[in-house]
């Protein structure tokens, strides 16, 4: 049997912003939780579709067709293949579910990408 956790509390104890860590698996996905402050960057997956959950605050994910403004307890499937950019003006808590294959920034790298392997930390 799998533990009990808390996606709300562990993404509270984290301390670097834009660093997801790997909280369990499901099948062929990551269950991740992170702490975000500012802009990610534009990216998109191929493959990949990628739900954003917010767990605290608030989070505007920009796409190129639109905006999708995401309150506190609400979530949104971002479709592979669009580009988009994460902002949170404020610190923001999420929890992620993507596919094992999906890179951190996708098809960029900035000094804000992770590497799987930073990821999966113990947390």
């Amino acid at each position: 049997m799998s533990p009990i956790t808390s996606p709300a509390q562990i993404a509270a104890s984290l301390t670097e912003h834009w660093s997801p860590r790997v909280i369990a698996e499901l099948d062929d996905s990551y269950i991740k939780v992170a702490k975000v402050l500012g802009s990610l960057a534009w990216h998109s997956h191929a493959d990949e579709d990628e739900l954003f959950m917010v767990l605290k605050g608030h989070l505007r994910i920009e796409m190129e067709t639109g905006v999708a403004e995401l309150a506190e307890g609400e979530m949104f499937v971002v479709p592979k293949g669009v580009r988009h950019n994460p902002v949170a003006e404020e610190e923001c808590h999420i929890l992620l579910i993507e596919r094992k294959s999906t890179l951190h920034t996708g098809d960029v790298a900035t000094e804000k990408t992770r590497s799987l392997a930073d990821q999966l930390r113990p947390v």
